[in-house]
């Protein structure tokens, strides 16, 4: 079986979209599997055909480009008709994530049309890798709304949660996004920045959302990920108070919860095993 066979973009002559992961840095990770999908496709679907022009040009690919991005979505339903085998790539990673590709899955799935995602670059796995926090579970924020209630409502968000954040951010506007981090999660919250993916430059600079304030403070240049590590057990957000354990225990004691279960909660509130034993007992007792 050949490479074009087991992709299915040159054997396939009925309506197919195919989304391509590009590299985001190395031109060495695009897989030979892309490179078939590209080459056996009616036409290729980008954000930039600009860019996407040099990348065929050096994978030594002539394919028609067509422009595909947030402005001109809309024409998705007619490029697909007019264009029925169409490999889709963003600037850069796996099309779908933090650009317009799932418009364009959706406008395939409307219109019946077959859609496969190939595997390939993405930046935010190597980052959260590279940040050396927990990664068993994690919430991707892609990029932050840049100012507004929004913005507030998911600094909020990411402050409050126990699993750690992925997000991206352009560079001029990492250090502002830094401090903002630093003052709803705590200055001492662990975080790391990864630039520069795959590229010679690449740059994993690991800390509290403090220092990485000040070490990114003067600018920075390069593709940006921010890993936020998740909101310690029993720790208090910056203008927070601590809340009252007996009171949380009686309301707890009072929704019909167990000693035990009280008791666990409040280990997890921050409270010494002794001292939670004691005052679930003293809540649900008769």
């Amino acid at each position: 079986m050949t490479p074009a066979d087991e992709t299915g973009a040159a054997a396939s002559t009925s309506p197919h979209v195919w989304l391509v992961p590009t590299p985001v840095g190395n031109l060495g990770d695009l897989t030979f599997r892309a490179v078939e999908v590209l080459r056996g496709a009616d036409a290729v679907a980008c954000e930039d055909t600009r860019r996407t022009g040099a990348l065929l040009t050096h994978l030594g690919i002539s394919r028609p480009l067509v422009r595909l991005d947030a402005h001109t979505m809309h024409r998705a339903p007619a490029v697909l008709e007019a264009h029925p085998r169409l490999a889709y790539v963003s600037d850069a990673g796996t099309p779908g994530i933090s650009d317009p590709g799932s418009e364009l899955v959706r406008a395939a799935v409307e219109a019946g049309i077959p859609v496969e995602v190939l595997p390939g670059p993405t930046a935010f796995v190597p980052a959260l890798v590279l940040s050396g926090l927990p990664t068993a579970r994690f919430t991707y924020e892609g990029f932050l709304p840049r100012s507004g209630r929004e913005r507030k409502e998911r600094l909020a968000a990411i402050a409050a949660r126990p699993e750690t954040t992925v997000l991206y951010e352009s560079p001029h506007r990492l250090g502002d996004t830094l401090a903002a981090l630093a003052a709803a999660c705590g200055p001492e919250r662990g975080a790391s920045v990864t630039r520069e993916l795959s590229k010679r430059f690449e740059e994993t600079a690991r800390g509290t959302l403090a220092d990485l304030t000040a070490h990114f403070g003067e600018g920075v240049r390069g593709e940006i990920v921010v890993v936020v590590a998740g909101r310690p057990q029993g720790t208090l957000l910056p203008g927070e108070e601590a809340p009252d354990p007996e009171a949380q225990a009686r309301a707890w004691a009072a929704e019909g919860r167990p000693a035990r279960e009280i008791r666990e909660l409040l280990v997890a509130a921050g409270l010494r095993k002794n001292d939670a034993y004691a005052l679930a007992l003293r809540v649900t007792s008769p």
